[in-house]
């Protein structure tokens, strides 16, 4: 596992360059991550690693995630590939869980995955069939939460299995659960009980894939 000390002296090396080598704090780095340092605070004492943050904060930099995480050097990544996998990650592009988002057709960058977040979400083989992408809105808590990373299987367009889809319609894209309902209709279905069902025609969906993992933030 990731050694949480380790990482934030790694950013802290990172953001006193950019400071012209002047000492940085705490609060220096939550902020460079975008996270209340309250809430950073917390992270801290717990060793919840805030991955989602340091992805973006690595991608922005141009600083190889593996080195940021495992303080491995490029020679290292290279003699140890067959414990890695990339994954297209679409940052800019938000799978709505409240009323609809941007459409799916943006480039993407990549994502390096460890071994055992690859072998959490299938193996090497179903990695393969994978897009990662983010979650907007708070309609699917407590499953999903707003700013979730959520990793989709493209595989896995059933519409008949239970599980959490992300789909496209014509007014956006979303990721919900799915039921078939009666006259050709879809119900796009919130784990928040505080959103009603929202009724589509199935002509008018197109389902992506499945959610199969996510990487979350909330404490």
């Amino acid at each position: 596992m990731p050694d949480f000390k380790e990482i934030l002296n790694r950013i802290k090396d990172i953001l006193s360059q950019e400071l012209g080598n002047k000492k940085v704090y705490d609060k220096d780095i939550a902020e460079s991550l975008g996270i209340n340092h309250v809430s950073f605070a917390t992270m801290k004492s717990r060793k919840k690693i805030p991955y989602k943050e340091i992805l973006e904060f690595c991608a922005k930099r141009k600083v190889s995630i593996n080195w940021l995480m495992f303080d491995q050097v490029v020679k290292s990544i290279a003699e140890q590939s067959e414990k890695f996998e990339r994954i297209h990650y679409f940052r800019d592009i938000y799978a709505s869980a409240g009323g609809g988002a941007e459409n799916y057709e943006e480039d993407s960058e990549f994502l390096t995955l460890d071994e055992e977040i690859v072998n959490h979400l299938g193996g090497k083989q179903a990695i393969k069939n994978m897009h990662a992408l983010n979650v907007l809105g708070d309609s699917m808590e407590p499953t999903l939460n707003d700013g979730d990373i959520v990793f989709m299987d493209k595989a896995s367009t059933n519409l008949n299995r239970n599980g959490v889809y992300i789909v496209t319609t014509p007014v956006g894209l979303f990721i919900k659960r799915l039921q078939l309902r009666a006259n050709g209709m879809v119900a796009l279905v919130s784990d928040n009980e505080a959103y009603s069902d929202e009724l589509v025609n199935a002509d008018d969906i197109k389902i992506l894939g499945k959610v199969v993992g996510a990487l979350s933030n909330n404490l």
